[in-house]
């Protein structure tokens, strides 16, 4: 992929921390990144029918406001709470490393670090790679990578269902809140029968609009092969969120000389859930080849993606 300034697909710089990702000039995706937040998180995702499919907070519930919409956070690393708003931990954009325009997608990375909110030495430093890449009828692929780097020789990420990547959906697809349905890849349908257990991928669909003109969307979220504990334990509820949570059977360690990376998939599809176009992206992701920058080697640019 070659990075053109005009075409299709673009990374757009805005004011106040914030970086849109764009489709033949329409948003698909934006990325906030202001210090006045905890951690930075994605909204809106835009479903084909041009309404968000996701929501900041809780419909219910004001003590979840840390549900920012698309975001990632872990409750116990070293003991420390990164999840809540409760606690001083704070994650935060260290710079950006690329990015990227394209015809068929746009790509976004940034260096985040992690801070205990006690010790100005950062805990560990997360690199986030995004690409956004249009499919058929408007609807829309996410491709995230997390690569993880403690500061530490080694630094564990405790067993809880809280991490590393939420998705709140917006409150006309939930369950509870707008008769939405949840139903996972194996066939299971509803936050009981979903809760806790093991998954490819789980989806979220429901009605987006009004009253007047309703049309059903929804996010389809791919854990990928390659992640530890594939496939993972979800925490889902019927209230509007789910998660991927790869420590829910027990601590994930990261090693400073021998990163590891999760890769998830987002799709914001029309109409209702397709198993069948489901299961066939979730075999296509798991054999692409994975996103990574390298230094660029040419002059104005430090780094440039590739596959591989």
């Amino acid at each position: 992929m070659t990075d053109d300034p005009l075409s299709r697909c673009r990374v757009v710089p805005l004011p106040d921390y914030q970086v849109s990702l764009q489709v033949d000039g329409a948003e698909r995706l934006r990325w906030h990144y202001g210090p006045q937040y905890p951690r930075p998180f994605f909204y809106p995702l835009v479903g084909p029918s041009g309404h968000s499919l996701t929501r900041m907070g809780h419909p219910g519930a004001p003590d979840h406001e840390h549900h920012r919409s698309i975001w990632f956070a872990h409750n116990d690393v070293v003991g420390t709470d990164f999840w809540s708003d409760q606690t001083a931990a704070r994650i935060r954009q260290l710079d950006w490393l690329c990015y990227e325009d394209g015809e068929a997608e746009a790509r976004l990375a940034v260096r985040l670090g992690w801070f205990d909110g006690h010790d100005p030495q950062m805990l560990v430093e997360q690199e986030v790679l995004v690409a956004v890449q249009p499919l058929e009828q408007g609807e829309t692929a996410v491709e995230l990578a997390f690569t993880f780097r403690p500061l530490a020789a080694r630094l564990e990420f405790g067993k809880t269902n809280f991490g590393f990547l939420g998705v709140r959906v917006a409150k006309s697809i939930s369950v509870h809140f707008g008769g939405g349905a949840l139903v996972s890849s194996e066939g299971d349908a509803g936050e009981p029968a979903l809760f806790e257990q093991r998954a490819r991928w789980v989806d979220y669909s429901g009605l987006v609009g009004t009253r007047a003109r309703a049309e059903p969307e929804g996010i389809t979220y791919f854990d990928h092969a390659a992640n530890p504990g594939y496939p993972a334990g979800w925490h889902v509820r019927e209230d509007g969120w789910m998660i991927a949570a790869p420590c829910m059977q027990g601590p994930l360690v990261a090693v400073r000389d021998a990163p590891w990376t999760l890769r998830y998939l987002l799709h914001a599809h029309r109409g209702t859930l397709d198993v069948a176009r489901a299961n066939a992206l979730a075999r296509e992701f798991d054999s692409r080849a994975p996103l990574r920058v390298v230094p660029a080697e040419i002059p104005h640019t430090r780094y440039r993606f590739e596959r591989g």
